[in-house]
């Protein structure tokens, strides 16, 4: 991978940098809250993306190639979406880990719907966000919600799929 220096990015982050410190010594509020935040959020990062990545690498090495396509590929079935929904429930961290976990999928072999469906679902079927869900808005809401949600993200996962896929779509990363 190609890493290029953009000068609109470096830019970007060093006024970014100049906000924070300015907001730190004149007490902006706003300025302190976004500087918390991020260092709220870039300890959570650092939990989370470290375990992810090693699960992730792992998965690589051990998961052949040959059954990621037989239950994922272009050969499955309305099956693959069943365990792509069992998958994505059980991914933790949100989208920042499906995002990788989506991308070793696709270089094992899985189909692009799937691909997209299990981005989809591991937005809305995560167990602990259900659970916690239930427990504010109840079961009926939550049962709802996975029921009107889990076949609008497979239709669409579907049709994009076949979409990207009629046009010899090619994932492409570092461009």
């Amino acid at each position: 991978m190609k890493f290029q220096n953009n000068p609109f990015k470096t830019l970007a982050i060093l006024i970014y940098i100049v906000f924070i410190f300015i907001s730190l010594l004149l007490g902006f509020t706003p300025g302190k809250q976004i500087a918390k935040n991020f260092v709220l959020f870039f300890i959570e990062m650092l939990k989370i993306l470290p375990c992810a990545f090693i699960l992730i690498g792992l998965f690589e090495v051990w998961v052949k190639k040959e059954r990621v396509e037989k239950h994922l590929g272009k050969e499955s079935g309305l099956m693959a979406y069943f365990w792509i929904i069992l998958l994505a429930g059980t991914t933790v961290g949100g989208l920042y880990v499906a995002f990788p976990v989506a991308y070793s999928l696709y270089n094992k072999g899985a189909k692009l719907s799937i691909i997209f469906a299990y981005i989809g679902y591991s937005a809305i079927c995560r167990i602990p966000m259900t659970i916690f869900e239930a427990s504010f808005m109840g079961i009926k809401f939550s049962l709802i919600r996975l029921f009107v949600s889990i076949p609008l993200v497979s239709i669409g996962s579907i049709w994009l799929g076949n979409y990207f896929e009629k046009r010899d779509y090619k994932v492409m990363i570092g461009k």
